[in-house]
């Protein structure tokens, strides 16, 4: 049983030192595993679940390309007919860096015509497929596209196929949405899930610029 009479007083010199040790000895180990670490892969990102901040994070990872000077792209599968504030500041400043091109109208509960949806779905999938392909496109940002394939609006085997066997080996590739399918989850090399704990549409207040889109 430990005694808090050994413990160093906050401050001390003798805390500092503890201190300095017990970090140094993390960051060994730290790098002792960084240095197995060493390969470059195009990553295939899911970012899914009931949470706010899928989007957004894929977002971040396109700001995160244009501030290396990378090339990148965004297909939105179904919040194309909003006005986002995203769709805005790619478009009127990175434009040269980040092609975005927003396929969808609406929710399938807007568009009320599911012909309609997967019409557009497919075009938003070709050209997907279009921009993965193009070579100096480090990342792609499929956005909602996991919506889309839980609506059958389509094949979630086709697109697994696609990011399995065309893709180029060092491109990016993020989809996003909520349910993302285990056929998806299990090809992914990276899987978040957004965890819903508390959201204020349940409050009442509506969806609002600079929080939602």
């Amino acid at each position: 049983m430990s005694d808090d009479r050994d413990i160093p007083e906050a401050g001390t010199p003798e805390a500092e030192a503890r201190h300095a040790m017990k970090m140094a000895k993390k960051k060994a180990a730290r790098d002792k595993i960084m240095a197995t670490k060493s390969g470059e892969k195009g990553l295939v990102i899911v970012h899914t679940g009931a949470g706010k901040g899928k989007s957004s994070s894929g977002f971040g990872m396109i700001l995160r390309c244009i501030a290396h000077g990378m090339p990148c792209a965004v297909v939105q599968f179904i919040k194309g007919a909003w006005d986002t504030g995203e769709r805005r500041l790619i478009e009127g400043h990175f434009s040269d860096l980040c092609q975005f091109h927003a396929m969808g109208e609406g929710f399938t509960w807007e568009t009320q015509d599911r012909a309609r949806d997967i019409e557009m779905a497919r075009k938003g999938w070709e050209k997907a497929k279009e921009l993965i392909l193009k070579p100096d496109i480090r990342l792609v940002l499929l956005d909602e596209i996991n919506i889309a394939l839980r609506y059958d609006y389509l094949d979630v085997n086709e697109v697994v196929a696609f990011l399995r066997d065309e893709k180029p080996p060092l491109t990016h590739v993020v989809l996003t949405g909520r349910n993302a399918g285990e056929a998806l989850i299990e090809a992914a090399d990276l899987v978040t899930e957004m965890t819903l704990v508390k959201h204020p549409f349940r409050s009442g207040i509506k969806a609002q610029p600079g929080v939602e889109f």
